[in-house]
């Protein structure tokens, strides 16, 4: 079981009972106050239950694939390169229609523009203040956007 948090447009927080861990999309930057300090670029990390795969684009920039549990979290925030190598997200953490459609999820968090999002993939939304997620079968059967604030 964890939870699934967002300040700002550019960051995804997750939390279990061992760690929090925030993502920021835009400087490529996991912090999870680990002694070594924040995690930064592309790798291959485990940290508390998590499992994460920070994924190369071609544009220098870095997606995550989260593990936990046996879910699949992607974040991927506007970029819509390396898609691909991301591979299947139960929740995708994005602001991209693109993405939406490419991967295909079970539940997608937006970090961004929601409305627009909304529209042009035909979904509904609900807002919540954190997304508690506690297994794969606890997932929606019907794909929906959450708005996170």
């Amino acid at each position: 079981m964890f939870d699934i948090e967002s300040k700002n447009q550019d960051e995804i927080t997750i939390s279990t009972k061992k760690s929090t861990i925030t993502f920021n999309i835009a400087d490529a930057v996991i912090e999870a106050g680990l002694e070594i300090g924040k995690i930064t670029g592309p790798g291959e990390f485990e940290i508390g239950e998590a499992t994460i795969r920070g994924i190369p684009t071609e544009s220098g920039k870095t997606i995550y694939d989260v593990e936990i549990g046996g879910v699949h979290v992607g974040i991927v925030g506007p970029i819509e390169e390396g898609l691909d190598d991301l591979g299947v997200s139960d929740i995708l953490c994005t602001s991209s229609v693109r993405a939406v459609r490419e991967i295909d999820p079970k539940l997608v968090v937006s970090m961004g523009n929601v409305d627009g999002m909304v529209s042009e993939l035909k979904l509904t939304a609900r807002t919540e203040k954190k997304l508690k997620v506690k297994s794969l079968d606890s997932l929606s059967a019907t794909k929906e956007v959450v708005v996170l604030n």
